[in-house]
């Protein structure tokens, strides 16, 4: 009786959706020769949608007026914006200086900051869940960006008192990470401080200041990076349009986005000293059973240190323009429809490696045992730019063979089928 529930619930959101947003909408995401229509993670009580953006960078990244904008233009189509303000604001506009505070009243206070944002958060949350409407919320910074603001070892202390773990902080709470990189990363000429009455930043400081907070959120599973590569007006536009890629929304003339995902094949994997500062997460794909051979189903278990994030996705064929729809599970639902596995295909396992690098964001896909013979040995790294061609610079530290974007023979479910 469950997946039947399961079945005729995507088949609902498929309709409706599919209606919502004409099939030309959709080529405002496109993966090579396929339009894929991504739709947000959560549904509120009313079936309206719920995106939550986190907003994060450097000093003088372009938050603030990156929020306005984004909240205008949402707004105009006719969604419900919240603009959640930035925990660290209050206190510091409120006289608190964290320079010249003792090591445990930092330690204190920052504790208390994120059991502040939380609660904000958390009301933010409960009325978006409730709204009529579709709802944007704009986090001014989330949850992780405090933890950029410890000692490691008081990081590690505060999570085992208060019983958090970054999977659950980081990955399941929001929807989507932008992070703004700052002016002083880039864009030196145009670093200022005017109008910040609480910022007192150098260069040196601020730069530090965007690599630790851009280092906090690698490894949430859609963070984007928008740097200083165009001129400010063209970065705020960048910065929207990512939103409503990931949203499928299409933006017409209004902006300019060309961002799409780009795979590539990598040799061999290189050694971890290499690396700038990673995440690894364990991740298992398991494709449903599906009435039509239009539709294709997979579950996703997605975690690490034994902390996990479920996921149900569905793609389907809609006219001339592919559509997928995913949506986050609990752990009871995706042990419902583990038993609705497709027996013509293998369960894939990979180790999925996040990290930055030269202000782009990558993940790296490195298929695990047991796996199918095709995938022994495939390592796949992939990031979405706008970049074409040569213009995107890759790791300098691993051996790339070739692009392998639109092929199908490297698309996951091409690979996880059962050759006789």
């Amino acid at each position: 009786m469950r997946s039947h529930y399961w079945m005729s619930h995507f088949c609902h959101l498929f309709r409706r959706y599919a209606l919502q947003f004409p099939v030309q909408l959709t080529r405002g995401y496109r993966d090579v020769h396929k339009q894929i229509f991504v739709m947000s993670q959560e549904e509120g009580k009313n079936r309206n949608k719920v995106y939550k953006v986190v907003l994060t960078g450097g000093p003088c990244g372009g938050k603030t007026t990156g929020q306005a904008r984004l909240s205008s233009f949402f707004e105009s189509m006719n969604w419900k914006v919240y603009r959640l303000p930035e925990t660290a604001y209050i206190f510091l506009s409120g006289g608190v200086k964290f320079s010249s505070l003792k090591k445990d009243e930092a330690y204190r206070l920052q504790e208390n900051l994120m059991k502040t944002m939380m609660q904000i958060e958390d009301t933010f949350f409960d009325l978006a869940n409730s709204c009529e409407q579709n709802c944007l919320l704009i986090c001014d910074r989330g949850l992780m960006d405090a933890s950029a603001y410890l000692d490691p070892n008081d990081w590690e202390k505060m999570k085992k008192d208060n019983k958090w773990n970054p999977v659950q902080l980081r990955d399941n709470r929001y929807n989507q990470i932008i992070h703004m990189v700052s002016a002083a990363n880039g864009a030196e000429a145009f670093y200022t401080l005017d109008g910040h009455v609480t910022r007192h930043e150098g260069l040196d400081v601020a730069r530090q200041l965007d690599e630790i907070t851009a280092a906090a959120w690698v490894g949430h599973p859609y963070y984007d990076v928008i740097d200083n590569c165009t001129g400010f007006e063209e970065k705020v536009n960048r910065m929207i349009s990512t939103v409503c890629s990931r949203l499928g929304i299409e933006v017409n003339d209004r902006l300019s986005s060309e961002s799409k995902k780009r795979k590539f094949l990598v040799t061999s994997l290189a050694d971890e000293s290499k690396f700038p500062g990673y995440q690894d997460f364990d991740v298992q794909h398991y494709y449903l059973s599906s009435p039509s051979r239009k539709t294709q189903a997979r579950i996703r278990k997605r975690g690490q240190n034994g902390s996990w994030t479920y996921t149900h996705t569905m793609r389907r064929q809609v006219q001339e323009a592919m559509v997928e729809i995913r949506m986050s599970i609990s752990e009871k639902d995706f042990n419902i429809l583990f038993e609705q596995r497709d027996n013509k295909r293998w369960p894939i396992y990979k180790k999925r490696r996040c990290f930055l690098w030269n202000n782009q964001y990558f993940h790296m896909d490195i298929y695990k045992e047991p796996s199918p013979e095709r995938c022994k040995g495939l390592i796949i790294l992939e990031t979405y730019t706008a970049l074409k061609g040569e213009d995107l610079a890759l790791p300098d530290f691993l051996n790339v063979e070739r692009e392998v974007t639109g092929l199908n023979e490297y698309s996951m479910y091409n690979l996880s089928l059962k050759v006789e």
